[in-house]
């Protein structure tokens, strides 16, 4: 299997950014954990603040053989229409994830555009979220 983890915008500054409610560690740290408990997977990280790239990388993942995507489309979840058009354009299954428990948030947080068309979705349990999509990804 091929996954891609997709990330949305400000999430480059995971272990910076608010650590009460992201973590300390950087995705890049934990990118690196993953990869070792899947080694056989094969799994690509692409993360942007601009919609049209996260847009773009969305509809190239079959192309490029991806087999499943993993997405926390960050703020834009919530906002892009856009996003939630390319999600559901593709066949491969999409679970999205957020770190925050979205729902503990501030009400514009509490509806996430992507959620009809993705397969699942994960929020609140932290960066760890990531690793349970990538093992629902493997488990189908």
């Amino acid at each position: 299997m091929k996954i891609l983890i997709l990330n949305g915008p400000n999430l480059n500054l995971l272990g910076k950014r608010e650590p009460n409610i992201y973590g300390a560690k950087t995705f890049e740290a934990f990118l690196e954990e993953v990869k070792n408990e899947f080694s056989k997977l094969s799994i690509d990280y692409f993360q942007s603040n601009v919609e049209g790239e996260i847009i773009n990388a969305i509809q190239d993942a079959e192309q490029k053989g991806f087999t499943g995507l993993v997405i926390n489309a960050g703020g834009y979840a919530h906002t892009s229409i856009a996003i939630a058009d390319a999600v559901a354009s593709i066949a491969i299954p999409v679970v999205s994830v957020h770190i925050s428990n979205i729902y503990q948030r501030e009400s514009e947080r509490h509806k996430e555009l992507l959620a009809q068309y993705v397969k699942g979705g994960i929020y609140g349990l932290g960066i760890n979220g990531y690793r349970l999509a990538i093992q629902h990804l493997t488990n189908q």
